[in-house]
């Protein structure tokens, strides 16, 4: 039996571990958390959950001196950003999750976006690396774009890292204070031209050499229905039965896996190393074609929740073969032909009041057709209670996005208490606006 290491506890992990149990070589999954989630504890059971600080190195190390795990599995991007791989390597422990030279794909903006333009890959906007607090040059970069545009930290900041004109601030003072700020704790700023047209994910699997690439995803950030509201983690993500998106064609979804490619290629020279795991591209369709917004270097949450429920592929064969560098013989990645519809429930108030340790249920529904992951849910004494980020992913999956939605509305019917959901994903009226969208800019 492997022994697969499992590093973290949020809703994109229990997936991960429903997705590895399931393979066909019997696995032990043994689960370094920063707390028990209920869904992971009933697939390895509590004895294999290490309860610590995931941001801990020499944690870490211990609990894999402890445990001698085949190969480990880094969910979070923190874990990640810090080096978890690198620490787990000097014990001749792989990881199917990238180093930390390699993790810079997300942790700084600056890194990729200077790796693309180094090696001439077309898919930035225009951009602008500052790293002193009193530079000129930003206040030239605003005005001449009319304020239209977007400040980045060049760091992890929990998903706060980005600023986006219109949505958090209207004038320059505002966007220099942020600029300012990320200066003083990364010491570099990114500043980008704000792209207009519609956003998708695009998830690849990776050994360095080749990248398999799945299915187009889209993300709902904001938190109330309708698009408005503060920005959050993701309140639900869609797909259709194509695997992509009804507003992307074929070319598009090539032309973000070309920029993958390319970036990969890219990496590879810059580092030295190989990258492991997963390169999880934010993209949106312009009317000068797919442009990439950022990388993250994991599973994207909620995105996670519609890839790996339909993959066809053994997960741990998969991550195998990626730790090996021989991805190239899985061929490709499979997913059965259907549309996927999550929405995730919320305790009331996030995301910036949230409701926490209330008390939340779960009746079992004989009519509901789909799959549900337990997030920020804490378990006291029997009692499911929230911990005051979104809590309960449900995913929905059906022969086209309208069928989906439906089993996924069947599925939140189990769930009671102090929660909320945004019910307008998945319907035709919002998908008919991010059509119109494109058409109004000319795309």
């Amino acid at each position: 039996m492997k022994k697969v290491l499992l590093i973290g506890n949020g809703g994109r992990e229990h997936c991960i571990a429903k997705k590895l149990s399931q393979s066909k070589t019997p696995v032990q999954i043994i689960n370094f958390a920063t707390a028990i989630n209920p869904g992971i504890a009933e697939i390895c059971g509590t004895k294999n959950i290490h309860v610590g600080d995931i941001l801990n190195l020499k944690e870490l190390r211990k609990i894999a001196e402890l445990t001698k795990p085949d190969w480990a599995f880094l969910g979070p991007d923190d874990p990640i950003a810090i080096g978890s791989a690198d620490v787990l390597g000097t014990m001749k422990i792989p990881s199917f999750g990238p180093t930390k030279k390699n993790a810079q794909l997300e942790s700084s903006k600056s890194f990729t976006r200077n790796l693309l333009q180094k090696y001439n890959i077309d898919a930035s906007p225009d951009f602008l690396v500052s790293t002193e607090v009193n530079d000129g040059n930003r206040a030239d970069f605003f005005q001449k774009r009319s304020g239209n545009i977007v400040v980045k930290a060049d760091g992890l900041l929990g998903g706060k890292g980005v600023i986006v004109a219109g949505d958090h601030f209207t004038d320059f003072e505002e966007a220099e204070n942020f600029a300012e700020k990320s200066i003083e704790k990364f010491n570099r700023v990114v500043l980008e031209e704000k792209l207009e047209g519609e956003e998708f994910s695009l998830i690849s699997i990776t050994d360095g050499n080749v990248a398999l690439h799945t299915p187009a995803i889209q993300d709902h950030k904001r938190a109330l229905e309708d698009d408005k509201g503060p920005n959050t983690g993701g309140m639900g993500t869609i797909s259709d039965e194509k695997n992509r998106l009804p507003f992307l064609n074929t070319e598009d979804i090539k032309s973000a896996e070309k920029i993958t490619n390319q970036t990969l290629q890219a990496l590879q020279k810059e580092t030295g190393e190989r990258y492991i795991g997963c390169m999880y591209g934010g993209f949106i369709k312009t009317k000068n074609g797919i442009r990439l917004i950022e990388y993250n270097a994991r599973f994207g949450d909620p995105e996670v929740y519609n890839v790996l429920p339909i993959m066809k592929n053994d997960l741990v064969e998969v991550c195998e073969k990626a730790i090996a560098g021989n991805l190239a013989e899985v061929g490709e990645l499979k997913f059965k032909s259907v549309a996927t519809v999550v929405r995730y429930l919320c305790p009331k108030g996030y995301p910036e009041n949230p409701i926490r340790d209330e008390q939340i249920f779960y009746t079992e529904n004989e009519a509901s057709k789909g799959e549900f992951f337990y997030a920020s849910v804490g378990i006291d004494e029997g009692r499911m209670l929230l911990k005051g980020s979104r809590a309960v992913a449900i995913s929905g999956v059906g022969k086209n996005i309208a069928e989906a939605k439906a089993r996924g509305d069947e599925l939140i019917k189990s769930f009671s208490g102090p929660l909320f959901y945004r019910s307008d994903i998945g319907t035709p009226e919002l998908m008919q606006k991010r059509i119109d969208h494109l058409k109004a800019l000319g795309i």
